[in-house]
């Protein structure tokens, strides 16, 4: 069983910065890949940005340019650096695994709580 605890969010304005943050627990012999999804007001959930364990990534072109990805030195940490914000980034950010780690194909853990990101003035 894999646990998900995501945290960092909050309220920032328009063209603020934020950083997330994501660890997963549970089976320690494991390198995931890992990946951040965003669930706004009304919307489906959708694929923000991921990374395997070669550091390969991919984002959404939604954020591109704006969002970095990165693993942290603990196992199985992941980052996301949100810049630039916009009021449409304004969602609940979620975190998932996939046990392959060299490539992201798809949400492998159950869900965890998100952490909430609002972008208003």
């Amino acid at each position: 069983q894999v646990q998900l605890v995501e945290s960092g969010g909050g309220l920032v304005q328009p063209g603020g910065s934020l950083g997330l943050s994501c660890s997963a627990s549970g089976r320690t012999t494991v390198s995931y890949a890992m990946a951040w999804y965003r669930q706004g007001p009304g919307t489906e959930r959708e694929l923000v940005a991921a990374i395997t364990t070669n550091y390969n990534t991919n984002y959404a072109d939604s954020v591109k340019g704006r969002f970095t990805i990165s693993r942290g030195s603990a196992k199985n940490t992941v980052y996301l650096q949100m810049n630039s914000l916009k009021p449409e980034d304004t969602a609940v950010y979620y975190c998932n695994v996939d046990p392959i780690g060299t490539y992201y194909r798809a949400p492998f853990a159950s869900w965890g709580q998100g952490t909430r990101v609002t972008v208003s003035s």
